[in-house]
């Protein structure tokens, strides 16, 4: 099956994740003189204003800071209605909202604050790669 989602668009400061992406690799920038990581990536520290920034490869973990349940959805999301979107808690520091993969959105019950989820990619063409995140098994 086909692609059907909206590609997010490269740039040239966005190189580096998507290089990154099509290795399963999650590549996040970082300011090298607060050493904070920071996502979405900007061509400036959005907490010293610095310039010097450099890409490093991730954990690929984290945890669910908030999520919600999407019931109604327009556009190529519409036929995953109902779905989660949720924001997570990188272990390298500042969030990154994704649609959550393997949870029940029927059961919201059983999807928990704080738990673990790993980073998985979905090809979307031959040089785009997005990622997701599930929640790790046996939590």
């Amino acid at each position: 099956m086909a692609y059907d989602k909206p590609i997010p668009r490269r740039g040239v400061h966005t190189q580096p994740f998507w290089e990154g992406a099509k290795n399963n690799q999650l590549m996040l920038p970082r300011c090298t003189d607060c050493n904070r990581v920071h996502w979405y990536p900007r061509h400036i520290c959005p907490f010293c204003h610095s310039v010097n920034l450099e890409w490093i490869q991730a954990s690929g973990e984290g945890t669910i800071h908030t999520y919600a349940v999407q019931h109604l959805a327009f556009g190529p999301w519409a036929e995953e209605a109902p779905y989660v979107t949720a924001y997570i808690d990188l272990k390298e520091g500042d969030r990154m909202l994704t649609v959550l993969r393997g949870v029940d959105p029927n059961k919201p019950e059983e999807i928990k604050v704080g738990a673990p989820v790993k980073v998985e990619f979905e090809q979307a063409n031959e040089d785009t790669f997005i990622p997701f995140w599930r929640v790790v098994e046996g939590f």
